[in-house]
Protein backbone atom coordinates (compact mmCIF):
# COMPACT_ATOMS: atom_id res chain seq x y z
CA UNK A 1 0.00 0.00 0.00
CA UNK A 2 1.94 3.42 -1.52
CA UNK A 3 -1.44 5.57 -0.85
CA UNK A 4 -4.16 6.15 1.57
CA UNK A 5 -6.91 8.17 1.06
CA UNK A 6 -8.88 10.04 4.22
CA UNK A 7 -11.77 11.53 4.27
CA UNK A 8 -12.51 13.54 6.84
CA UNK A 9 -14.36 17.11 8.00
CA UNK A 10 -13.68 20.56 6.65
CA UNK A 11 -14.61 21.56 10.22
CA UNK A 12 -12.35 20.52 13.64
CA UNK A 13 -15.40 19.01 15.32
CA UNK A 14 -16.11 19.76 19.03
CA UNK A 15 -13.52 17.95 20.70
CA UNK A 16 -9.79 18.09 20.86
CA UNK A 17 -9.86 13.99 20.44
CA UNK A 18 -10.68 14.49 17.13
CA UNK A 19 -7.72 16.59 16.27
CA UNK A 20 -5.54 15.14 18.47
CA UNK A 21 -6.27 11.59 16.33
CA UNK A 22 -6.31 13.25 13.24
CA UNK A 23 -2.29 14.50 13.92
CA UNK A 24 -1.81 10.92 14.86
CA UNK A 25 -3.21 9.34 11.80
CA UNK A 26 -0.98 11.66 9.59
CA UNK A 27 2.44 11.32 11.41
CA UNK A 28 1.57 7.40 10.99
CA UNK A 29 1.28 7.73 7.35
CA UNK A 30 4.88 9.48 6.95
CA UNK A 31 6.69 7.06 9.04
CA UNK A 32 4.99 4.42 6.89
CA UNK A 33 5.84 5.83 3.58
CA UNK A 34 2.43 6.01 2.78
CA UNK A 35 1.38 8.85 0.59
CA UNK A 36 -1.49 11.08 1.75
CA UNK A 37 -4.39 11.57 -0.93
CA UNK A 38 -7.02 13.74 0.46
CA UNK A 39 -9.36 16.48 -0.51
CA UNK A 40 -6.72 19.28 -0.51
CA UNK A 41 -8.47 21.48 2.09
CA UNK A 42 -6.69 23.34 4.45
CA UNK A 43 -9.41 23.77 7.19
CA UNK A 44 -10.84 21.49 9.84
CA UNK A 45 -9.58 17.75 9.87
CA UNK A 46 -8.48 17.77 6.33
CA UNK A 47 -6.06 20.38 7.43
CA UNK A 48 -4.73 18.94 10.37
CA UNK A 49 -3.89 15.60 8.89
CA UNK A 50 -2.41 17.20 5.29
CA UNK A 51 0.03 19.29 8.24
CA UNK A 52 0.64 16.23 10.12
CA UNK A 53 1.83 14.18 7.25
CA UNK A 54 3.87 17.19 6.15
CA UNK A 55 5.74 17.53 9.38
CA UNK A 56 6.66 14.30 9.37
CA UNK A 57 8.11 14.30 6.17
CA UNK A 58 6.08 12.55 4.45
CA UNK A 59 3.87 13.63 0.97
CA UNK A 60 0.44 14.84 1.12
CA UNK A 61 -1.21 15.06 -2.40
CA UNK A 62 -4.61 17.30 -2.56
CA UNK A 63 -7.33 16.88 -5.31
CA UNK A 64 -9.67 20.16 -4.82
CA UNK A 65 -12.26 20.96 -7.16
CA UNK A 66 -11.67 24.78 -8.73
CA UNK A 67 -14.81 26.36 -6.40
CA UNK A 68 -13.19 25.41 -3.22
CA UNK A 69 -9.88 26.54 -4.38
CA UNK A 70 -11.84 29.99 -5.46
CA UNK A 71 -12.90 30.03 -1.85
CA UNK A 72 -9.65 30.25 -0.79
CA UNK A 73 -9.46 26.58 1.17
CA UNK A 74 -6.97 25.01 -0.87
CA UNK A 75 -3.84 24.39 1.04
CA UNK A 76 -0.85 26.02 -0.05
CA UNK A 77 2.03 24.01 0.92
CA UNK A 78 1.17 20.43 -0.18
CA UNK A 79 3.73 18.56 -2.07
CA UNK A 80 1.03 18.72 -4.77
CA UNK A 81 -2.23 19.82 -5.65
CA UNK A 82 -4.55 19.18 -8.34
CA UNK A 83 -7.32 21.35 -9.45
CA UNK A 84 -10.73 19.48 -10.98
CA UNK A 85 -13.63 20.89 -12.37
CA UNK A 86 -16.06 19.36 -10.18
CA UNK A 87 -16.67 16.88 -6.72
CA UNK A 88 -17.51 13.92 -9.56
CA UNK A 89 -13.98 14.40 -11.11
CA UNK A 90 -12.25 14.88 -7.88
CA UNK A 91 -13.77 11.63 -6.51
CA UNK A 92 -12.78 9.59 -9.73
CA UNK A 93 -9.25 11.15 -9.39
CA UNK A 94 -9.10 10.27 -5.54
CA UNK A 95 -10.34 6.64 -6.44
CA UNK A 96 -7.56 6.58 -9.15
CA UNK A 97 -4.50 7.66 -7.07
CA UNK A 98 -5.26 5.60 -3.45
CA UNK A 99 -4.98 2.05 -2.69
CA UNK A 100 -7.41 2.63 0.18
CA UNK A 101 -9.99 5.20 1.92
CA UNK A 102 -10.35 5.79 5.58
CA UNK A 103 -13.21 7.80 7.04
CA UNK A 104 -12.33 9.89 10.16
CA UNK A 105 -15.20 11.76 12.22
CA UNK A 106 -16.98 14.50 8.94
CA UNK A 107 -20.52 15.37 7.83
CA UNK A 108 -22.62 15.31 4.61
CA UNK A 109 -19.03 15.03 2.70
CA UNK A 110 -17.04 12.99 4.55
CA UNK A 111 -20.10 9.97 4.41
CA UNK A 112 -21.11 10.84 1.10
CA UNK A 113 -17.31 10.22 -0.80
CA UNK A 114 -16.77 6.99 1.64
CA UNK A 115 -20.08 5.21 0.87
CA UNK A 116 -19.58 6.10 -3.00
CA UNK A 117 -16.49 4.20 -2.60
CA UNK A 118 -18.05 0.65 -0.70
CA UNK A 119 -21.00 1.30 -3.33
CA UNK A 120 -18.23 1.10 -6.31
CA UNK A 121 -16.53 -2.10 -4.52
CA UNK A 122 -20.34 -3.63 -4.32
CA UNK A 123 -20.35 -3.01 -8.14
CA UNK A 124 -17.31 -4.26 -8.98
CA UNK A 125 -16.27 -0.92 -10.10
CA UNK A 126 -13.44 -1.21 -7.32
CA UNK A 127 -11.80 -3.54 -4.93
CA UNK A 128 -10.12 -1.41 -2.55
CA UNK A 129 -10.13 -1.47 0.87
CA UNK A 130 -12.35 0.94 2.89
CA UNK A 131 -12.08 1.86 7.21
CA UNK A 132 -14.02 3.74 9.01
CA UNK A 133 -11.14 5.18 11.55
CA UNK A 134 -13.48 5.39 14.70
CA UNK A 135 -12.60 8.51 17.23
CA UNK A 136 -14.28 7.82 20.92
CA UNK A 137 -17.45 6.13 19.14
CA UNK A 138 -18.33 8.30 16.52
CA UNK A 139 -19.08 6.16 14.00
CA UNK A 140 -20.67 3.54 16.30
CA UNK A 141 -24.58 4.49 15.48
CA UNK A 142 -23.81 4.38 11.68
CA UNK A 143 -22.65 0.76 11.96
CA UNK A 144 -25.44 0.19 14.21
CA UNK A 145 -27.22 1.58 11.15
CA UNK A 146 -25.16 -1.04 8.38
CA UNK A 147 -26.53 -3.61 11.01
CA UNK A 148 -30.20 -2.70 10.30
CA UNK A 149 -29.59 -2.51 6.81
CA UNK A 150 -28.04 -6.49 6.66
CA UNK A 151 -31.17 -7.14 9.14
CA UNK A 152 -33.87 -5.67 6.92
CA UNK A 153 -32.07 -7.57 3.68
CA UNK A 154 -30.92 -3.73 2.13
CA UNK A 155 -27.03 -5.17 2.55
CA UNK A 156 -24.96 -8.56 2.23
CA UNK A 157 -23.69 -9.28 5.26
CA UNK A 158 -20.51 -10.44 3.44
CA UNK A 159 -20.69 -6.44 2.19
CA UNK A 160 -21.33 -5.43 5.88
CA UNK A 161 -18.19 -7.40 6.97
CA UNK A 162 -16.02 -6.29 4.09
CA UNK A 163 -15.01 -2.96 5.48
CA UNK A 164 -13.39 -2.30 8.93
CA UNK A 165 -14.29 -0.27 12.00
CA UNK A 166 -12.63 0.78 14.71
CA UNK A 167 -9.88 2.69 16.56
CA UNK A 168 -6.50 1.21 16.35
CA UNK A 169 -3.99 2.38 13.71
CA UNK A 170 -2.11 -0.31 13.43
CA UNK A 171 -4.99 -3.13 13.05
CA UNK A 172 -6.17 -0.80 10.39
CA UNK A 173 -3.12 -0.94 8.41
CA UNK A 174 -2.22 -4.26 8.78
CA UNK A 175 -6.19 -5.35 7.68
CA UNK A 176 -5.86 -3.05 4.36
CA UNK A 177 -2.32 -4.69 3.68
CA UNK A 178 -3.80 -8.37 3.82
CA UNK A 179 -7.37 -6.98 2.06
CA UNK A 180 -9.25 -8.95 0.07
CA UNK A 181 -12.66 -8.27 -1.47
CA UNK A 182 -15.71 -9.77 -0.41
CA UNK A 183 -17.23 -11.77 -3.71
CA UNK A 184 -21.00 -12.09 -2.65
CA UNK A 185 -23.62 -10.37 -5.38
CA UNK A 186 -25.40 -7.79 -4.34
CA UNK A 187 -28.73 -9.09 -4.96
CA UNK A 188 -29.81 -11.43 -2.22
CA UNK A 189 -32.88 -12.97 -3.48
CA UNK A 190 -32.62 -13.37 -6.67
CA UNK A 191 -35.19 -15.92 -7.84
CA UNK A 192 -37.57 -13.31 -6.42
CA UNK A 193 -36.05 -10.60 -8.30
CA UNK A 194 -36.58 -12.59 -11.66
CA UNK A 195 -40.06 -13.38 -10.58
CA UNK A 196 -40.72 -9.53 -10.12
CA UNK A 197 -39.82 -8.75 -13.81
Amino acid sequence: MKTLCVYCGSNAGSRPIYTERAMVLGARLAREGIALVYGGGNVGLMGVVADAVLEAGGEAIGVIPEQLVNWEVAHKGLSKLEVVGSMHERKQRMFELADGFVALPGGFGTLDEMFEMLTWRQLGIGDKPCAFLDIDGFYSPLMGMLDRMVAERFLHPDQRKDLWHGDDIEAMLEWMRGYEPARSSKWMDEKRRSAMR
